[in-house]
């Protein structure tokens, strides 16, 4: 019995590995076809802070920040891919009929990644509005290339797996590792984390109305993993009264004296 947990320990270790190396010679790839429109890229990830010129403070610089900048780019290409094989580790644990919806639940994981870029991206342009106001006259902004560009990454990918929760929950669900009614109950707690997250992933002057903006998607998206819960959730393994029935003479069967 030892050994035959521990072959299925190294069996699931060398499925991880394989979806690992899949998944980073996918992001690899991506990565490096990202680095040859980097310009693009970091144009895109600049216009938010309006007409700004980005500083650079290392003759390094140049390259760390078009690789990083290539990096998250290859993040982004290779979602559909390095989702996919996070779905295919969980295959052995779903049931036949169960397996169908894989297809659809990585087309659903990957929309809502880009989804949640999105809805941060469209975030960004307020949030450095109101950041850039708080220098006033008496301060001078010089843009480091290399901080700007790791909080808008920071932000940008927070929201994207932010935007994941939904999935995350049916999964665990389905899993029997939380309840619906466990989340219900905890409904309040759950959306005071909520709040907690979207306060530092907007790091403003402003400590309500912009973390609620932010906290708004996402408690909808909790409220429709608890709508979609009860679709998913485990259902208890029933006996039927014939076989219940045929159980119970089979033991007084047994059990009579003289067999």
């Amino acid at each position: 019995m030892d050994e035959e947990k521990r072959l299925s320990i190294i069996e699931h270790l060398e499925e991880l590995r394989s979806r690992l190396i899949i998944s980073i010679v996918a992001i690899l790839v991506t990565t490096t076809l990202a680095y040859f429109f980097s310009d693009a890229i970091l144009y895109v990830l600049r216009a938010p802070a309006g007409d700004i010129k980005l500083q650079a403070f290392s003759p390094m610089d140049g390259f760390l920040i078009r690789f990083r900048v290539a990096l998250y780019g290859g993040l982004f290409l290779a979602a559909p891919i390095w989702i996919f094989q996070v779905m295919r580790y969980l295959e052995p644990g779903l049931m036949p009929n169960e397996r169908r919806f894989l297809i659809p639940g990585t087309v659903a994981m990957v929309a809502l990644f880009v989804l949640g870029n999105t809805f941060g991206y469209l975030m960004l342009h307020n949030m450095m509005n109101v950041l850039f106001s708080m220098f006033g006259s008496e301060l001078n902004y010089l843009p480091s290339a290399d901080q700007y560009i790791s909080f808008v990454v920071y932000f940008l990918v927070s929201t994207g797996v932010a935007f994941e929760v939904p999935l995350i929950l049916l999964i665990l669900i389905k899993f029997g590792i939380v309840s619906p009614q466990f989340l219900r109950k905890q409904r309040k707690v759950a959306w005071f984390i909520i709040f907690v997250f979207a306060e530092l992933i907007t790091p403003v002057a402003d400590p309500i109305v912009a973390p609620t903006v932010v906290m708004m998607p996402m408690v909808l998206l909790f409220e429709l993993a608890l709508f979609a819960a009860r679709f998913v959730v485990p259902k208890p393994a029933s006996v039927t009264p014939n076989a219940a029935t045929g159980s119970l003479i089979e033991q007084k069967t047994s059990s009579a004296p003289g067999d």
